[in-house]
């Protein structure tokens, strides 16, 4: 854990790329609508010594894109980028963030993959268009699963159980008890299929719900309004 001034961060660092997963301790929100919001992603630029921060909108589908420093916010789920001292994040308050990174090849990914993002394999796509655009090699991927909404409190419908359960990719795999849904575990099933090994997945295993230790977003613990955690990686 580390800190920026109010911020706190769960933080790791591999071949001099940064990985940074934002808390909500001093209750700071990263809600990119709304002033306060984007006045702290504004603040991390500064803080962290980057040229820019890229992120996009997200609309819980599987677009995954390149961050090109003079676009416009596009809608997506994964931004890619393989520049020196550039960020580029996703927000998350229960969904899962998803950082990737090849060391090798210098190109990182950070994906927002809630449940639908889960069932249409939105990390997949993303190390698709890492393997596509820059010749990553699976063998060379690290991803960090940052904190989100675990199994022991995402209770959901049996019907979005058994249209998980319905995939043939799950038949083997523990990824429900009863109602409750584990998004990671989704995760790593789909990462174990393309030949991931599970010493190069790191889990923060830390639920957005019910964590005790430190204060982290979420949507379903919410009363009025909440906060947006900020999840990003830097090449160095």
């Amino acid at each position: 854990m580390i800190k920026k001034s109010d911020f706190q961060f769960i933080n790791f660092e591999e071949s001099d790329i940064e990985i940074y997963f934002s808390t909500g301790e001093n209750n700071k929100s990263f809600n990119m609508n709304t002033e306060e919001g984007l006045n702290n992603i504004k603040k991390m630029e500064s803080y962290f010594s980057v040229k820019k921060i890229g992120y996009c909108k997200q609309v819980h589908g599987k677009n995954v894109i390149i961050f090109n420093e003079s676009d416009k916010i596009k809608e997506a789920d994964g931004i890619l980028t393989n520049k020196k001292n550039i960020a580029v994040g996703v927000f998350n308050a229960d969904c899962v963030p998803i950082i990737i990174i090849d060391g090798k090849k210098r190109v990182v990914a950070a994906v927002h993959s809630g449940w639908k993002g889960t069932y249409d394999e939105v990390v997949i796509e993303a190390v698709n268009k890492m393997v596509d655009c820059y010749e990553s090699e699976i063998k060379d991927l690290s991803f960090y699963i940052g904190p989100h909404i675990m199994d022991c409190c995402y209770e959901v419908d049996y019907d979005l159980i058994d249209k998980f359960l319905q995939k043939e990719l799950y038949k083997k795999d523990n990824i429900n008890s009863g109602k409750n849904l584990s998004l990671q575990n989704c995760i790593l099933t789909q990462l174990k299929s393309i030949g991931v090994h599970h010493k190069k997945i790191i889990k923060v295993n830390k639920c957005t719900y019910c964590e005790k230790e430190i204060c982290l977003h979420s949507f379903r613990k919410k009363t009025v309004e909440y906060g947006r955690m900020f999840s990003f990686v830097i090449i160095r």
